[in-house]
């Protein structure tokens, strides 16, 4: 990845004072970090492959912190609404998991503490500055980042190969690639277009150089009709409407059947996605690989699609264990190589030193010992770095994925549900007394 610093810093502090809202938050008393004699217990929140084993790998390792956790729905299928309301009633665990397109949004709500007095700055200058970045709003640290997520493209080489197809490097390729796939197989389609997910769409508008949040001075800018955004919702709409790919909710029974049974050949996801396809299809071993995601001019381009990162809720008592235990997590061998070597998780660490460590604990097997992390790590290098969050992205992913679903042959349009994302967001910003543009 290669953000600008200056450019995501200038738009970090133009973001603190449109929201004015970012000052510390809530307790995270370090008496209450050390019981006389007893390991101090937190609770833990999240829904990543492989977070139970890095849990237990830590309560084996540790006597001064044992950790309890609970898996909960991802955060955009229920996990964030979730824990919203967790904190609003004042039970929230002592740590969140929050990616970083939702994390302003928390904020800017009051939600989180701020970390910075307890996150160590050893821990911090490893990590990618730009993830780094991301986690500090107004001047301040608000959650230990984990992983980036660069976009792949993942394929069954066999089905390709049965059919002739070459691997697609540009978004016109990949059509094509798709015609042929029907004509192949009339119940096949090359991918799957996913109603039920608007940060896939967000992923790949970003890579087109879209730039849907812009914090000037004291003013929000919002435009997700911009020329880039355009160009992809018209792309997506033609394939919908040709019939070339599938249209399911992601991660659904019926996306994960067509995969079973080879009626879906490729999935348009993120460095994560490795893990998610093995842990799903441990009987397409050796079948799968993995390329770069197309691209509009054949040039290595990306966006980020999720990337996690580690929050305390203001409820919590417990910040500096919480935030050791994410440290740990995040920043060491033993946590990287506990989540990895699960078997279900192709983490591509923020701790760019510990990604040799994430290449080791994978196996690779899956897709034919493929060195998947060089090609995550060129493809994190061709992120464009236009592109920042605004802290309404629930509410703007919300109106999307609503209208999403409806999108159908005379109906609404991905340009109309993309609009009303627009006017959502420009509607919450104004709401909240914020200046808005767009």
């Amino acid at each position: 990845m290669s953000l600008s610093r200056s450019r995501t810093s200038r738009v970090i502090a133009g973001a603190a004072t449109a929201l004015a809202v970012l000052t510390a938050c809530g307790g995270g008393g370090d008496a209450a970090d050390s019981a006389a004699g007893k390991p101090v217990t937190i609770t833990f929140w999240g829904w990543a492959k492989g977070s139970k084993d890095v849990v237990d790998a830590f309560n084996a390792s540790h006597t001064d912190i044992k950790v309890t956790f609970e898996e909960i729905p991802s955060g955009n299928a229920g996990g964030y609404a979730k824990i919203s309301n967790a904190v609003k009633a004042g039970n929230a665990p002592d740590l969140v998991s929050i990616e970083y397109p939702s994390l302003p949004e928390f904020v800017s709500s009051g939600a989180l503490q701020e970390i910075g007095d307890v996150f160590p700055d050893s821990a911090r200058a490893g990590l990618l500055p730009q993830a780094v970045e991301l986690t500090t709003l107004g001047g301040k640290t608000w959650a230990v980042p984990f992983d980036a997520a660069p976009q792949a493209l993942y394929y069954r080489k066999d089905l390709f190969a049965k059919h002739g197809i070459e691997v697609p490097t540009t978004w016109d390729a990949f059509r094509k690639a798709a015609e042929q796939v029907k004509k192949a197989d009339a119940k096949a389609r090359i991918a799957t277009f996913f109603p039920d997910d608007p940060t896939t769409f967000e992923a790949m508008a970003w890579q087109a150089g879209a730039q849907w949040f812009k914090a000037e001075n004291d003013t929000w800018k919002i435009d997700t009709t911009d020329p880039a955004t355009a160009k992809v919702t018209a792309y997506w709409q033609g394939l919908l409407d040709a019939g070339l790919v599938h249209k399911n909710a992601s991660f659904s029974p019926e996306w994960t059947g067509s995969l079973k049974n080879g009626t879906t050949l490729a999935y348009l996801g993120a460095s994560w996605g490795a893990g998610v396809l093995k842990g799903t299809l441990p009987e397409q071993a050796g079948k799968w690989a993995v390329a770069p995601m197309p691209s509009w001019d054949g040039k290595p381009a990306s966006g980020m699609l999720g990337g996690s990162t580690f929050a305390v809720p203001k409820n919590s008592t417990k910040k500096a264990a919480a935030v050791e235990f994410a440290t740990w997590m995040a920043t060491t061998e033993a946590g990287v190589k506990a989540r990895i070597a699960s078997g279900t998780s192709s983490a591509f660490p923020a701790a760019t030193a510990l990604r040799p460590t994430a290449k080791k604990a994978f196996d690779a097997s899956f897709y034919g010992g493929q060195d998947i992390y060089a090609l995550f790590e060129a493809a994190g290098a061709s992120i464009t770095e236009q592109w920042s969050w605004g802290p309404t992205t629930g509410t703007t992913n919300t109106a999307i994925k609503d209208r999403f679903g409806a999108v159908a042959p005379g109906g609404p349009t991905l340009a109309d549900a993309v609009k009303a994302g627009h006017d959502a967001t420009v509607a919450e910003l104004t709401k909240r007394g914020l200046k808005v543009e767009g």
